[in-house]
């Protein structure tokens, strides 16, 4: 298992990369290029700047004897176009002008050492909650869901409200340039149903499956957040049923998941220890992270560590652990903590501290369930 921290690059991050250099067990970040708007090529140029910037030292470094670097193996995300979820052109883009596009990023990702890329497919809009920066009862403050705001929410409203959280920070998935055609969208989704969306989702796959095979990345599917429909429009990534349909729509290993736990257990009905052991094999890459569920509807993120809400992250790092998982993980949407709240507010959910101490749990567990004592010397 290799451990991951998602980093938003020099300028769009409150958080260093020399800031995680001290968090102990970060291997890979995980990074993308988050000016690229979804269908655009991603050019090699930019490619080898943003991995230079995360796997080099300076001469600085040398000089006070820092030595540790990363490995930049995992992009999240190269951004689905929705031409390509709707099958027909929209947005001014046909959907087999998007796939050549992706096809091309993927081939020079693989050129360049990347060995895994995230995705999702969910319509319209990308993750959603209702306060970035909700109180909890120990002063910190965290993403939370309240299904009653939602339930009387219109899009054009949740639009506003997201960015009125996003600290003039990217909120990748409610990028301004494509809600700004956000009437276009919502006319082009009338009438869509499941089985259109898995349609053109395995059209999707066929296409670019090959490259992915010839220039050895592996791709996952995020699961929906949260793991139910939104406004009417279907998504199908939110199920145990629905990863085993998605899975089942092309049988290559380099085809599989990004198995965010936190999602995919937004639906209480889900069982994520229970996903982690079933799709095992599929799992290129994971997040780990808590979420606490209230009986209305709501529910709110939390601490990493498993009594703390309703996610069972030790049974999950378990599972991870008593196979002997060797894909990428990354802890999730932390809290924020102490002056995050104050004077350095991050993105929300991406803050500094809570995901060094959830790294320091999860590597804890993990340490815990394969630990062997040390030979005799």
């Amino acid at each position: 298992m290799k451990m991951g921290f998602r980093w938003y690059g020099e300028g769009n991050d409150t958080v260093s990369l020399d800031q995680v250099r001290q968090v102990p067990g970060v291997e890979t970040i995980v990074w993308s290029l988050h000016h690229k708007q979804a269908g655009e090529v991603w050019e090699e140029a930019e490619i080898a700047a943003e991995i230079a910037a995360i796997t080099g030292l300076t001469d600085e470094h040398r000089a006070r004897g820092i030595t540790k670097t990363f490995d930049a193996e995992v992009v999240e995300s190269v951004n689905v176009h929705e031409s390509i979820k709707l099958g027909k052109t929209v947005l001014g883009m046909s959907r087999d002008e998007a796939i050549a596009n992706y096809v091309t990023t993927i081939e020079r990702l693989g050129r360049a050492g990347v060995k895994v890329v995230c995705y999702n497919f969910m319509p319209v809009f990308d993750w959603l909650r209702t306060d970035m920066f909700h109180p909890l009862p120990d002063g910190s403050t965290a993403l939370f869901y309240e299904k009653a705001v939602v339930d009387l929410m219109t899009p054009e409203s949740l639009i506003e409200s997201m960015h009125l959280g996003d600290g003039g920070l990217t909120l990748p998935g409610w990028e301004p340039e494509r809600l700004a055609s956000f009437q276009e969208l919502k006319e082009a989704y009338v009438g869509v149903t499941r089985e259109d969306m898995y349609a053109s989702y395995e059209y999707f796959l066929d296409a670019i499956i090959p490259t992915c095979e010839e220039y050895d990345v592996k791709i996952g599917v995020h699961p929906d957040d949260p793991a139910f429909d939104i406004f009417g429009w279907p998504r199908v990534v939110s199920r145990k049923e629905d990863l085993a349909r998605v899975l089942s729509l092309n049988d290559s290993p380099y085809h599989g998941l990004t198995l965010c736990l936190g999602s995919f257990g937004s639906n209480p009905d889900s069982d994520p220890v229970d996903a982690v052991k079933t799709f095992m094999d599929r799992i290129h890459f994971t997040h780990v992270r808590n979420i606490k569920h209230f009986p209305n509807g709501d529910f709110t993120e939390v601490a990493h560590r498993a009594c703390e809400g309703s996610i069972d992250t030790v049974g999950i790092m378990k599972a991870y652990a008593d196979a002997g998982y060797q894909g990428y993980v990354r802890p999730d949407h932390g809290r924020h903590l102490w002056d995050e709240n104050t004077t350095n507010r991050p993105r929300p959910g991406y803050g500094l501290y809570d995901r060094a101490l959830g790294i320091q749990y999860l590597l804890g567990v993990w340490d815990a369930c394969r630990y062997e004592a040390p030979s005799p010397r």
